[in-house]
């Protein structure tokens, strides 16, 4: 059996934010490069990623947010919501697409018609709060996902895993003080977007990191912090917000986690998810700047996902 549903869809390679933006289009190609290089993209059943419904973004973004970014798009060149963020005509379309990843891959794990699944999309998400787009994202992918899990599954416990450099300000934002919902995270602190640290909610599992941290920072903040709290919390599902520039090559942060690293956390959060949920596992694209290390450890990511 196929064990691992790869979820994308063209519209996201559409979104540009200009040339020198480090959110680029060539991520996702770079992604699937790779793993026909490697001989690993056979091993996965593949799904278009459906738009979003306003149904699935109203559970986390007011109608307001939904408008203000509808609004926003131009209908030609790119328009700056902020410094870093900014959309083209193809945006609002590759937004829907990336929040409807999350939600595809969470109806077919609940389903059993696959154990786990990884949504290759872009815009990333875990920086959208529930009204303000920023950080290269306009909707909260893992969020959505996640609220879909409670609203559409009847779930009770969503366990959300966020790996990348930069702490999930806009996760947190959507879901602290939420009983229903358990947030562990590590993240290169202090560093963009300098949040996570300031008496976080009880159901925030935030591990900051010094600039320089590697692997066995990382496997301690995985062993010692989140997995108490995740064999407490059980969860009936793990979301994973799979950012990969803590890359020791990444140059967009200061963290030094190389592929193995990832390997191993992916195998650990497999083991949890094999004693706790029926192996549920959706995990959803952040960062990862640097093309070829984003495509290795995305690449080890997915092999771990799928048994190879």
């Amino acid at each position: 059996m196929t064990t691992t549903a790869f979820i994308t869809h063209r519209d996201c390679q559409l979104h540009d934010m200009g040339s020198h933006h480090p959110e680029c289009p060539q991520r996702l190609t770079a992604i699937n490069d790779h793993l026909i290089a490697q001989g690993i993209d056979a091993y996965f059943v593949y799904y278009d990623a459906p738009l979003a419904t306003f149904e699935q973004l109203l559970r986390v973004h007011p109608a307001s947010h939904l408008e203000r970014i509808k609004r926003a798009a131009p209908e030609m060149g790119v328009v700056h919501l902020d410094p870093d963020t900014a959309m083209n005509p193809h945006t609002w379309q590759a937004a829907l697409r990336s929040a409807g990843a999350g939600c595809l891959a969470v109806d077919l794990v609940m389903k059993g018609e696959i154990e786990n699944a990884f949504c290759s999309v872009r815009p990333p998400g875990h920086h959208c709060e529930k009204a303000t787009p920023m950080g290269f994202c306009f909707f909260n992918n893992i969020a959505v996902a996640a609220m879909h899990a409670i609203k559409a599954h009847g779930l009770e416990r969503v366990a959300i895993i966020d790996f990348d450099v930069h702490h999930g300000n806009g996760t947190e934002d959507c879901f602290a003080g939420d009983e229903r919902v358990l947030m562990c995270s590590i993240f290169q602190h202090p560093f963009y977007p300098y949040s996570g640290t300031d008496k976080p909610a009880a159901n925030m599992c935030n591990v900051p990191l010094a600039a320089g941290s590697g692997g066995e920072e990382f496997r301690d903040a995985v062993l010692q912090v989140w997995t108490p709290r995740l064999k407490e919390f059980k969860p009936q599902i793990i979301l994973i917000s799979a950012g990969f520039d803590a890359h020791y090559e990444d140059d967009m942060g200061g963290l030094k986690l190389l592929e193995k690293d990832y390997a191993w956390a992916t195998d650990h959060l497999k083991k949890l998810a094999a004693e706790m949920c029926d192996k549920r596992i959706v995990s959803i694209l952040e960062g990862g700047y640097v093309m070829t290390s984003l495509a290795r450890s995305v690449g080890v990511h997915l092999r771990s996902l799928a048994d190879l």
